[in-house]
């Protein structure tokens, strides 16, 4: 029982302190390794889930496709700026009609049939 009270004076002395903090930054080491292992999952999914989307039809506008008509006008409504400072900058806005004219980008492809391909020799 005698060397529990050596054991417990040099604890008592911070004999262990050294052992203490290699073990915090063990840990600490680890939880950054794991969170980057993370984050790193993470942005492998979003960019899987990213890659599986068809490219999104946007006009020049910033707006879907789907908010043009067969001519190509944009019926979406923004804001419009009707008043500016001395500095030429907008005070105040209306809504007011987009003003694009054309869609311009990759169409959207629609779903082609391709038959097998088979050895006729």
């Amino acid at each position: 029982m005698d060397w529990f009270w050596w054991v417990f004076i040099f604890f008592m002395a911070g004999g262990f302190a050294k052992v203490a903090d290699t073990a915090r930054t063990a840990l600490r080491t680890r939880h950054e390794r794991k969170m980057e292992r993370l984050e790193t999952a993470r942005a492998e999914r979003q960019e899987l889930a990213a890659a599986q989307k068809p490219p999104e039809p946007v006009c020049g506008c910033t707006h879907h496709l789907a908010k043009h008509d067969k001519k190509g006008k944009c019926h979406e409504r923004v804001e419009v700026a009707v008043a500016w400072d001395a500095d030429h900058k907008p005070v105040q806005y209306e809504a007011g009609q987009c003003t694009c004219q054309q869609y311009v980008g990759p169409q959207p492809l629609s779903q082609i049939y391709a038959e097998d391909l088979t050895d006729l020799a």
